[in-house]
């Protein structure tokens, strides 16, 4: 009789890294045959074509302002479903936005295009917590895709070494993610410094551009303070400084940056949060989550006062506490979420995330639900799951327009 198959574990005469890094070149391995397997090498991750229904809710116009407007020629032509329907790419939604938003005044044409004017300042969110499960990269990446979505210009930032918001792009931080791809490069203070227009990467978004994360991030909290000994970090290049500073050198290209930040307190975290006009914190509402988010919010406050002996100045149009995979029957939940209405007022976004199997299988594809095509998942499930992500990622876009003067809806 053969003996039982048992797990396979490395030799006992590895030392603990040598250990270690077998598990890694094991599992790192069949990711990869995974990942083949999911999207083989030529593929491409793709975003689904969206209805002429869908279209005028984006643009928020009528379903038969767009119908003329392809049979009047305008703009671009869609494609021909079985069912006679027409199907967009957000490309030609975009450009459906450019053909209406020319032909309205000026002062009014932000409500089909949403791009901010000339003398409106880029936005740039930072997302940050170090608590595990605040969803802090899935709120990143739905912001994104919303944003893209209403027709503005997006720059993702992916500042975690584990590089999740990276992968949620079909970017394998092991596989396509190369030395000097991360915003790393751009950071650094020898001579293998890039600018950082060359590190941005298009997404099979429209509008939706990414800078991506790996393990190389991990190096600038390891250069910073060779660079202060050395006295480079100092003026426009002190690290305080630096993350805002190489996003000045594409500013003009974009209307929002989303920076999704490291789960811990690292130099990284202090350049988003220095660079930030707006800051988002994801909380789950458990007491356990809320208390370590207070250690966050104490040990923030206390690296930004020296920040500012320092001569910076953490200068934030709003900051925001988003809550996240929250369950409105779960009476423990509902009394943490007043607990935090209680304590920080209208600094609680109203909207809340609820934790939906939608959002949980979405996120197995690497897919956020504005990604899903419809008859993926339950009808009402997924409608549930979207309201609430649009809501929260609604009242954002509120706050970035709050900041450039635009009042009224679009």
């Amino acid at each position: 009789m053969n003996a039982p198959l048992s797990p396979a574990s490395p030799p006992p005469q590895l030392s603990a890294s040598e250990r270690i890094g077998q598990y890694s070149a094991l599992l790192s391995g069949q990711l990869q045959i995974l990942r083949e397997q999911l999207y083989p090498p030529e593929a491409q991750k793709t975003l689904r074509q969206f209805s002429s229904v869908d279209v005028a809710r984006l643009i928020g116009v009528s379903e038969s302002t767009i119908r003329q407007l392809d049979l009047d020629n305008e703009g671009p032509s869609p494609d021909r479903l079985n069912n006679g329907r027409r199907a967009y790419s957000l490309e030609q939604i975009n450009e459906i936005r450019s053909v209406l938003a020319a032909r309205r005044k000026p002062e009014d044409a932000w409500q089909i295009q949403p791009r901010r004017g000339p003398n409106d300042k880029l936005q740039v969110i930072a997302v940050a917590n170090f608590k595990g499960g605040s969803a802090k990269t899935t709120s990143s990446v739905h912001l994104t895709h919303y944003l893209a979505l209403q027709g503005y210009r997006v720059l993702a930032i992916d500042l975690d070494p584990q590089a999740s918001l990276s992968a949620m792009f079909g970017a394998q931080p092991e596989f396509d993610v190369g030395e000097n791809e991360t915003i790393f490069g751009a950071l650094r203070y020898d001579e293998y410094r890039r600018p950082m227009r060359e590190i941005i990467r298009k997404t099979y978004f429209d509008g939706l551009d990414l800078i991506p994360g790996n393990l190389e991030l991990m190096e600038f909290e390891h250069t910073v303070p060779q660079a202060i000994a050395s006295g480079a970090s100092t003026g426009d290049d002190i690290f305080f400084r630096r993350v805002a500073s190489v996003i000045a050198e594409v500013e003009d290209d974009y209307d929002v940056v989303v920076i999704d930040c490291p789960p811990q307190l690292g130099y990284l975290t202090l350049g988003a949060l220095f660079a930030a006009s707006g800051l988002l914190i994801t909380v789950h509402p458990a007491m356990m989550d809320v208390a370590s988010m207070n250690q966050f919010l104490a040990m923030t406050s206390d690296l930004m006062s020296v920040i500012e002996s320092a001569g910076g100045e953490m200068q934030v149009d709003w900051m925001r506490f988003a809550v996240t995979r929250h369950n409105p029957h779960d009476a423990p939940q509902t009394r943490v979420v007043g607990l935090l209405r209680a304590l920080f007022g209208a600094d609680v976004l109203t909207a809340t995330a609820l934790e939906s199997t939608a959002i949980a299988n979405a996120g197995l594809e690497k897919k956020s639900l504005y990604e899903l095509e419809s008859g993926a998942i339950g009808r009402e499930t997924l409608k549930r799951a979207l309201e609430s992500i649009d809501a929260v990622n609604s009242e954002i876009d509120g706050l970035m327009r709050g900041v450039w003067g635009r009042t009224g809806g679009r």
